[in-house]
Parts: C-alpha cells; structure tokens; sequence
C-alpha cells in the first residue's frame, strides 16, 4: 500500500436541512478518512483469536540475534499499530534493541482487527486472552509488561482488571481508568464535571468504524448535535459507541471483573503531564491508588512538564513530526518505563533504585525526587479575590460579590488549536484578561523565585441568572512584560444554579517556577470554546440547543465564603537530576503520544 489518506470533498452544492429551525445553509462533512498504514518488513504479522472467535490482528517484533524465550512489551491500541501518528514500528525497533520482545496489536473493530468498534467494554477479556497467547508463544518466557498513551494506556488498566497472572508491570501515560467518561451527577450534588467537546467527537473520529476519521464540526452553527449526525449520514454508517452516549447515555461497563484497584496490584509507572487536558482523569486514578495500601505500595510517580502529546513546556515543536524528530524524543519517551520494566519484569535491578516520585519543575531543568506527592515539606497558601480585581492574603469581612456575563453567541475561545497538544502553541493569553466575560484578578509581583508544587484549588460561593451554568478557573504566570501563560486550571458545571453554590474547582496539580518579578493571576469565566461544550443560557442540552440566552454569573467575595485561591508552595524544591536516557526538558529534545 502507498498511501493512506483519502480525502472524502464536501458537497458543491449547499442544501438545507428540513429540521434546522433556522433555515441556515449547510455544506457536506468534509473528511480525512485514514485506513491501515503497511506493514514493515520488521514485523511479523500475526492473527491472535479471542475467546468469542474474533480475530485481532498483531505485529510481533524480536531481537536481533537472540532467540532464547524472554519478557515481552505489549502495546494494544486503536490508533493503527503501523500508523505515522504513533510510530509503533520505531517504538518496537527500540524497545527491542534494550532485549525486549514486543506486541503491538489493533484493538478490536479497530484498523486490521475483526468485530465492533465499540469503545471500552472488550479491552478486559481481550487483555486477558492476547496476554495468554503471548505466554504460549516459543519466544515468550511467561512474563509480560504493557505500555502506552491514552487510550492504550486504558487498555493497560483493563488488561489489570482481568487479573491475568503474567501481567508483572505497566507503564500507563497521559491516561486514565475513566479517561473519556461523560460528566456524572453524584446523587444528592450541585455540581458535576462540564463535558469536553472531544468525548461526543471520539466515537465519531477513531471509533466510527475500522479507519479513523478526521474532521471537524461546523461550531458557528448550532444545534452542534446537527453535524455530529450529518457525519454519519455523509460516511454512510452510525457509530455504535456514539449511538451508546447520545441522546440518552448508557454507561459502558468497562471493568466488567471489578475495578482494576480491586485486582491484584502490580508495579505501575504513572505518568502524568502538568498540560495534559486528560490528567484530571489520571490524577483521580492516583487518588484511588494512595486510597489502597496494596496498590499505594506499587505505584511510582513520573510528573513531566508535557501536554496530551508529549510536547515539552518551553520546547513546543513542530505540530508534524518528521523521522528525526521522532528518534530525537525516543530516549525522554521510553527510557523511564523501560528502566521500570528492567527492575519488575527482568529483574535485574533494585526497586529501591527506582524514585517513588519523579517531577519537573517547570521553568527549570532536570527532574527531581522525592518520597510522595506532594512532597512532605510543601507548605499551603490561600490568596483571597477582591473587588479590586487581586489577590490578596488580607481577608475582608465585608461581603460582596462580582459578576461577569456568559453570552452563548460570543463565548470565550479556547487559546490552543489543537487541546491535547496545547504546548505546540505555548499561547499567550494575554486577550483573554480584556474580554468583559472574564473576571481576572491579579496578585502582587514576587521578590523571590516561588516554587508552586502540589494540588491548586479555587473555592468559592457562586450563583447565576440562569438555570445552569460553568465556571472555568485559569492560573496564570503574568511576566512583567505582559506576557500570560497558562499553570493550570478546572472547571465545574451547576446544576441547579439560580441559587447560590458553595463550589470546590480542581485545578489538578502543578509543579512551577514562577520568577521574580512574575505575577499570579486568575481568571474566572463560564466558557471555554470549543474544547468545553457551552452552556446555552437555558436549561436544553448544549448539544440540541437552537436558542440561547444570556447569563449572568457572580462570585461572593469576602465574608465567611469568600472566594479564596489555594496553593502550595516548596522553598527547596531540591537538586535536579537528568531523566534517564540523558533526555528531557534539561535539553531541549521533545516527544510525542496519542
């Protein structure tokens, strides 16, 4: 095969669409359609039979010049295991140069491999039954270690769920065991998470059916629901998984043998990306993790400065990839979880070796150590908003409030092109500040180089003009040249919102070096567009929505709820030591993932 990109044209004549209330013109979905990429002459291809008598297709790549049985990497994932976007054949090639066997294999209904695209509820028995085949094979030795990003860091959580007794380890990346879950309502609570555009968007891109699917929605026109079912119409086939979550959501039942918290612990390197827009997901796995002594004692830390994508804080890249940059960023990539994988399936190192907690500090170089997270010696600090627009350590007794508009028609733009690969543009977000629908506050210039390391926070007491309504919370590095750039941030969505909320916004957790002269600010503001699904003003679905109305929100300040930012703080972050593999943010390489 050559190439394996078809494009499919929009439409040259526009048509209407008999249920758009509006009468508004719509063209064809134009779409990148991306089948399977060719097998390299490095792979030996393999047919692997579930238990349900479906075939999945997978590569098998050996050492050079060592045939004796030894431990196998596996790799499952949905993203074409012969595909440019995640350069599997050059993964295996270095993997096995360090003496591991590897597997790499299309999920089920994905790519080269039989049955449904069907997102999340056959990755357990299908873990279970590739890891037994894996066992049973003459190069194999019994022993077993999986690694990967995103979604085929998922599949690692789910092959640990099934219990198989060969798994020894993982290296789960930028994931999480509820990585893609649509927003739930806890019973008997006001608030829950505000829904990515992405989740809807998946089953409709890399789990619409074998091939993957590029394209995007037209998001100046609403119901935003219109395009998302003209896609299905113009490729000619629905999306079983999109069919699941839309209109009313069937919760997919993932781990259909127990949590994977519930399974026998195994050693597992989690790591974690200060921009990663999916760690949410990953830092609540870490959560339930230090919650269980058996799996608490398994589990080591790797914190980078890295979005979805790997791209490093103050590196970027290019947003396509060439070979050079791929075997460049390899070390940084693959050398953690392969010295990992060394100490807890070869054996031949001592876990003590290993850090339980490695992170970088953004804004400096190398990584450092230490025995938990957050590290023991952080110390927490509340700055409080005022009516002033700063934070200030000075609390008010007086009690008021301030207020920002949220208007459907002219939402606050998402800053990055592209969400997971934030750091490719690195923006400055310095706009932002002027919009009217954007409540910033700003705290003093520090003296001092301040070291925010550990989880951030915004609480407060908030309530609306409207039925629903989010609140989005941004940390910022304001440099005294004006420049403002992201540290993290959290969002949440009010169900009832007419009366006042007392609200807890999770802005994950940071580590970042913020200079003198630099300054804290926070913004506050109801969208986020279109990485976050707008509210539209009334109590429809964001997704159905045709007429919207404005909004207004308030924040309380001051008096027993004021609204109060938290942090920590760690005077002595310690002495920085290079990532294994000599590579990293300390110089200047980067790297990728799904």
């Amino acid at each position: 095969m050559g190439a394996f990109r078809t494009t499919q044209p929009a439409g040259t004549d526009p048509y209407i669409l008999s249920d758009d209330p509006k009468g508004h013109y719509a063209m064809a979905i134009e779409y990148v359609r991306i089948t399977p990429a060719p097998v390299p002459d490095t792979a030996t291809p393999q047919r692997v039979r579930m238990r349900d008598g479906v075939w999945l297709a997978t590569d098998v790549y050996l050492p050079e010049n060592d045939q004796a049985p030894g431990p196998t990497i596996l790799i499952r994932l949905p993203y074409d295991k012969n595909g440019e976007y995640t350069f599997i054949p050059k993964i295996a090639e270095y993997m096995t140069r360090r003496g591991y066997r590897v597997v790499a294999q299309d999920v089920r209904g994905k790519f080269r491999s039989e049955g449904e695209s069907l997102l999340f509820v056959n990755e357990v028995n299908d873990g279970y039954d590739t890891i037994e085949w894996v066992t049973r094979q003459n190069w194999s030795n019994g022993d077993v270690a999986m690694w990967g990003d995103s979604y085929y860091g998922y599949t690692q959580w789910a092959a640990v769920s099934s219990g198989h007794p060969a798994l020894k380890a993982i290296a789960p990346r930028v994931t999480g065991t509820g990585l893609g879950e649509l927003p739930v309502a806890v019973p008997g609570a006001d608030t829950r998470d505000v829904e990515m555009g992405i989740i809807r968007m998946y089953p409709l891109t890399h789990f619409h059916s074998n091939d993957t699917y590029e394209w995007e929605p037209d998001w100046s026109q609403r119901p935003y629901i219109r395009d998302l079912e003209r896609f299905q119409t113009d490729v000619g086939q629905r999306s079983a998984s999109f069919d699941l979550w839309y209109p009313n959501p069937v919760f997919l039942r993932r781990f259909p043998n127990g949590s994977p918290f519930e399974a026998r612990p195994v050693p597992v390197l989690n790591t974690i990306g200060w921009w990663d827009n999916c760690a949410p997901w990953s830092w609540r796995d870490h959560e339930a993790i230090t919650s269980n002594p058996g799996w608490a004692h398994n589990e080591y830390l790797l914190l980078e400065s890295i979005d979805h994508e790997n791209y490093y804080f103050g590196i970027g890249g290019p947003a396509e990839r060439d070979d050079k940059d791929v075997e460049r960023m390899l070390p940084a990539y693959l050398d953690p979880a392969l010295e990992f994988f060394d100490v807890f399936v070869r054996g031949t190192g001592n876990p003590a070796d290993i850090p339980r907690v490695r992170w970088n500090l953004a804004g400096t170089t190398g990584y450092r150590r230490s025995a938990e997270w957050p590290p023991a010696a952080v110390q927490e600090t509340e700055l409080l908003l005022t009516g002033d627009l700063t934070l200030t350590s000075s609390a008010d007794p007086k009690t008021t409030a301030l207020s920002w508009q949220h208007d459907p028609d002219n939402l606050v733009p998402s800053p990055a092109k592209n969400a997971f690969a934030f750091l490719v543009d690195q923006p400055d977000e310095r706009a932002l500040s002027l919009r009217a629908d954007v409540a910033d506050f700003t705290g003093p210039a520090v003296e001092e180089t301040l070291n925010l390391v550990g989880p951030v926070r915004v609480r407060g007491r908030v309530w609306s003009t409207g039925p629903r309504a989010d609140v989005f919370a941004r940390l910022y590095d304001l440099a005294p040249d004006g420049t403002l750039l992201r540290i993290a941030r959290g969002q949440v969505h009010i169900m009832k919102a007419e009366t006042p909320v007392d609200v807890d916004i999770d802005l994950g957790h940071v580590g970042y070096q913020l200079a003198p002269g630099h300054r804290l600010r926070l913004h506050l503001q109801s969208s986020d567009f279109p990485e976050f699904i707008p509210q539209p003003g009334t109590a429809e679905s964001p997704w159905t929505a045709v007429d919207v109305k404005p909004t207004t929100q308030s924040v309380q300040l001051g008096g027993e709820n004021a609204a109060t930012l938290v942090f920590s703080t760690l005077a002595e972050p310690g002495p920085a030591l290079p990532l294994v593999g000599g590579a990293g943010p300390d110089d200047g390489t980067y790297g990728t993932s799904s």
